[in-house]
């Protein structure tokens, strides 16, 4: 049995390697070992995302996607989520989440009979709700958020984010020799912020800022 496990996290700042450990243990437990993890940092929201195609592209019949939660696979709109689900059943593929109990089974030598039947139906509809329920709670949180910062707002109390200046003075001092990313990989920062650093010193030598 091929296990493919796939590791998500939203952005540069989390970690996706974090659940590693977790997933082979649980395929151990299962009788099973992990034979490729496809790790990223990209949001759940696209069906665009780099290593989760390359998984798909790599997938043969009767392979295992392994996930952490359903949510690491899918925050996708209905729409987005179908075309997924006609790619992962294209490629052979059957999800098993740790989360999901009853998506386990599909580690075990396959039988046949109502009761496997029942099983399979089971999982693919808690697989739906799961989903479903992600894509949900992703939308609150963004709809609490906007919420929150309309509230601050009003309050006067959302103040603009200060630039770090000498952090950001070593980022363009780095930059005349470096790459973004070895630049950030030196000074313990972001790609994010070695692109906002140079943003901001643009804006200096433009006169748009103080």
């Amino acid at each position: 049995m091929i296990v493919r496990a796939y590791l998500r996290a939203s952005t540069r700042d989390q970690d996706a390697n974090r659940a590693r450990e977790q997933l082979k243990a649980f395929a151990l437990e299962h009788g099973a070992r992990i034979t490729t993890y496809y790790v990223e940092n990209a949001s759940g929201t696209s069906i665009e995302r780099a290593e989760l195609q390359r998984l798909l592209g790599e997938a043969a019949e009767g392979d295992i996607l392994l996930v952490e939660s359903i949510d690491r696979l899918s925050r996708l709109p209905q729409p987005m989520w179908e075309a997924l689900k006609r790619q992962i059943s294209q490629a052979g593929l059957q999800v098993v989440a740790v989360d999901l109990p009853v998506t386990h089974a599909a580690l075990k030598p396959a039988t046949e009979g109502i009761e496997a039947w029942l099983q399979k139906a089971m999982a693919q509809m808690l697989v739906e709700f799961m989903a479903a329920f992600a894509r949900k709670d992703w939308e609150d949180r963004r709809t609490r958020q906007a919420q929150g910062i309309a509230t601050a707002k009003e309050a006067g109390r959302l103040q603009p984010r200060q630039p770090n200046l000498k952090m950001y003075a070593r980022i363009i001092e780095a930059r005349k020799t470096l790459s973004i990313r070895k630049t950030a990989e030196m000074l313990g920062c972001s790609k994010g912020t070695v692109e906002r650093a140079q943003a901001w010193a643009r804006d200096v030598q433009e006169g748009s800022t103080i």
